[in-house]
């Protein structure tokens, strides 16, 4: 079977590997499109906290079929999802509704349950409350954008590049501004005084005036620190307006309650099924092109998502 191997930290090349077989309590899946996320990068570049022993095949989460069976399935495998065939444990397999083709289910997973969770699980998001999402344009931001609309919310999306904020509004977002303006003046103007909740991904320069951006009793989720910088927030700005910064690791919660993820995926996939989410078609790429994806993605030159085909 063919599969995107990293040999040495900071490349990837495609190679003909030998082909996986299941264990007791597991799957094999035939890859029909297997997500990338800004995790792989990490991973191939020896940055992210898990580093596993050289060589290994990244790819975080994919959807195809299992081999013994012919169901269509996506799942989570945290690695080895850029190949032909990946095995999972039989509790990571979940069936793919009708409404979602392969390419979409293979970018579901990380992105609308870091929503979900964030938002409604860490940020006791309300029925008409409003929220900032910062890196609007991109796959985890947009993700948020559609679920903070499901859960009833007014949303602000804040975008770096035109395509990115226009991505977020045909996402559902009700407004959308570029984030080289003024974010903490223009979002206490749109939402009447400042927001509720931001959800931000992004870090940087950004973290600063998002959080002044907050109203009394606001809520800032901590998601990620996709600019590369790991930001320093003023704690005053904290007390003042007695607001709460909430830290968001869906991955590590996941692994460690898969029970509980599982049923969060199944909510979300049945909100798929009713309509309330619509995840948007990602670009495509045969696995030769994984490096620059990656690169891409850690660059943050990605609108949306993108997902493999083996």
């Amino acid at each position: 079977m063919r599969a995107v191997v990293c040999e040495e930290l900071g490349s990837v090349a495609v190679r003909d590997v030998k082909p996986v077989e299941a264990g007791p309590g597991q799957v094999v899946i035939t890859v029909e499109a297997a997500g990338v996320n800004y995790v792989d990068g990490l991973f191939v570049q020896g940055k992210y906290q898990i580093k596993p022993p050289l060589p290994f095949v990244p790819g975080y989460e994919v959807a195809g079929t299992i081999a013994s069976t012919g169901e269509r399935v996506l799942a989570t495998c945290g690695l080895g999802g850029f190949a032909s065939q990946v095995v999972v444990p039989e509790h990571a397999a979940v069936p793919i509704p009708d409404q979602l083709d392969a390419v979409r289910a293979a970018t579901f997973t990380q992105s609308y349950s870091t929503g979900l969770f964030a938002l409604r699980n860490r940020g006791d998001l309300q029925p008409g409350e409003t929220v900032l999402v910062l890196g609007a344009g991109g796959g985890v931001g947009l993700a948020a954008v559609q679920t903070a609309k499901a859960l009833g919310a007014r949303v602000l999306a804040a975008a770096s590049s035109l395509p990115k904020r226009e991505a977020a509004l045909a996402a559902g977002a009700d407004f959308a501004l570029d984030t080289a303006e003024d974010i903490k003046t223009a979002a206490r103007e749109w939402s009447d005084g400042g927001v509720d909740v931001v959800y931000d991904p992004i870090g940087g320069a950004l973290a600063d005036p998002a959080l002044r951006a907050l109203r009394e009793f606001g809520r800032y989720l901590v998601i990620g620190f996709a600019s590369g910088t790991i930001p320093s927030l003023p704690l005053n700005q904290v007390l003042l307006r007695n607001r709460t910064v909430v830290g968001v690791d869906w991955g590590a919660w996941s692994m460690s309650h898969p029970l509980d993820q599982r049923a969060l995926l199944e909510e979300l996939l049945a909100l798929v099924a009713t309509g309330k989410l619509n995840p948007i078609a990602p670009r495509t790429e045969p696995l030769e092109a994984a490096a620059q994806v990656m690169d891409d993605l850690l660059n943050r030159r990605v609108v949306g998502k993108v997902a493999l085909i083996p």
